[in-house]
């Protein structure tokens, strides 16, 4: 039992003495603070990407990228002195750089499915007997292989990067907290960006993609920037490599919306309410 003249501390429920700001507790009370919900951590808020535009991608946090797709060259089958002139090349190539670069290699599966519906199309339309024999069995064997193997196939891109206020500091700073945005608590803000600021970001990514795409022709390697819907297909695919073999993306048009962020509340549900719940 507490000691004489001492009474133990009240808890006040909800509506009671306290509950109004403006009227103040009394001593030994204690307050129940209502609980907030903690903000929902969706997909959209772990994406980095705000935007494609004009043949860009806004990041969330105001920067700028550019995609450049290559081809390959046999470096192997080339003579020595072939290999001296392409590394040369090379070397030529990253010294003129003033820009950061990411050099992207995509290993992607084939599906051989539309490559198999010609090759039946064709077949029918033989009036040989022989030739759909040889068919068929071609058709045979390239089906076993597609099950039996993963066929895939590689892809080059190169990734130019501008950031507004510095290229130098903004990649130190990304090295440090690479860890810390992906544990950092959700946004839904939407990035906003001024009209100076976005002209200057499209002549500054027009000129390191000349720079880079002239650079990559010396070493012998044909290269081609990326358009908005060439973009938006390359970071489905990524996205969901699983489902961009069996749904491709078709009409980008029409998959692009407006930043929509989620109201305060529950919507009506007057359905739920005839039925009697």
């Amino acid at each position: 039992m507490p000691p004489n003249n001492q009474q133990p501390p009240q808890v006040a429920p909800t509506g009671a003495i306290g509950s109004n700001p403006q009227e103040p507790a009394p001593v030994g009370t204690t307050i129940q603070q209502p609980k907030t919900a903690p903000p929902l951590n969706t997909t959209q808020n772990s994406l980095l990407i705000s935007e494609i535009r004009d043949g860009m991608v806004i990041m969330s946090d105001g920067s700028f990228r550019a995609v450049i797709a290559s081809k390959s060259i046999n470096f192997d089958l080339m003579s020595s002195r072939e290999r001296e002139g392409v590394e040369f090349s090379y070397q030529n190539f990253l010294n003129a750089l003033y820009f950061p670069i990411q050099i992207f290699i995509r290993s992607q599966r084939v599906d051989i499915g539309p490559y198999i519906d010609r090759l039946a199309t064709i077949r029918r339309s033989q009036d040989n007997m022989l030739l759909n024999v040889l068919m068929d069995d071609y058709i045979n064997f390239i089906d076993i292989l597609s099950q039996e193997a993963n066929i895939m196939d590689k892809s080059f891109f190169i990734v130019i990067p501008y950031f507004p206020t510095g290229d130098l500091t903004n990649v130190i700073a990304q090295s440090k907290g690479i860890f810390g945005k992906l544990f950092q608590k959700p946004q839904t803000t939407a990035t906003k960006i001024d009209k100076v600021s976005y002209e200057k970001a499209k002549d500054e990514i027009k000129n390191r993609v000349d720079s880079v795409t002239s650079g990559l022709f010396q070493i012998g390697v044909k290269s081609v920037q990326l358009n908005t819907k060439e973009l938006g297909e390359l970071y489905y695919n990524m996205y969901n490599p699983d489902t961009a073999v069996r749904e491709p993306l078709g009409d980008f048009e029409r998959v692009t919306g407006t930043y929509v962020q989620k109201g305060q509340g529950e919507a009506p549900r007057p359905h739920l309410q005839e039925g009697g719940m």
